[in-house]
């Protein structure tokens, strides 16, 4: 009895939401963007995650050595350890045992800088192209433009109204005009 009303009321719910949205859709010019995919296929989005990927493996480079060392240096004290005495081994595990923290503790601050780096560009992408969507349904008179994606707000979105190709060769194409600007900047220097 109670699955009863529950399916009536659901499509009581999904009946009235369909009224709706039929009246609303046929006033208003609306379309969605694929905001995942917008991510995805914006050149200056793989350009900054291209800028990070590469700092990453500079600092690894660097913390490498001073791994290897370290690792050199404890298998060097595994052996002189018998040889040397006990206070010694001691003295000088408490020393390596240092060295390993403060290893740990420089590669998580190079973590933690790039990741706040990186995020820093990264939202203020996310900015730029909120405002060019903005921009963008503005001018060509939208009423609304929703988004889909990893935070979905759409569940369903006819073909003809998904607009994240044209968005998207449009950031690309700016991004790419603005590129070429700084280039001739930087030549004129």
């Amino acid at each position: 009895m109670k699955k009863s009303f529950l399916i009536i009321g659901l499509a009581l719910a999904m009946f009235s939401c369909n009224k709706e949205g039929a009246a609303t859709a046929s006033g208003n010019k609306t379309a969605y963007v694929d905001t995942s995919k917008l991510i995805e296929e914006n050149q200056e989005a793989k350009d900054i995650e291209s800028k990070y990927k590469t700092k990453s493996q500079e600092m690894g480079r660097e913390l490498e050595g001073e791994a290897k060392q370290f690792q050199s240096d404890a298998a060097n004290f595994q052996r002189d350890a018998q040889v040397k005495g006990m206070a010694w081994a001691q003295q000088k595990g408490a020393e390596l045992q240092k060295r390993e923290q403060q290893i740990n503790m420089k590669q998580q601050a190079m973590l933690q800088t790039l990741q706040q780096e990186s995020g820093k560009e990264m939202d203020s992408l996310v900015k730029r192209i909120k405002d060019y969507i903005k921009d963008y349904g503005k001018k060509n008179n939208y009423e609304y433009i929703y988004g889909t994606g990893d935070a979905a707000t759409i569940l369903y979105g006819k073909e003809g109204l998904d607009i994240t190709e044209k968005i998207s060769k449009e950031l690309n194409d700016k991004y790419k005009s603005s590129d070429k600007k700084e280039d001739k900047t930087e030549e004129k220097k």
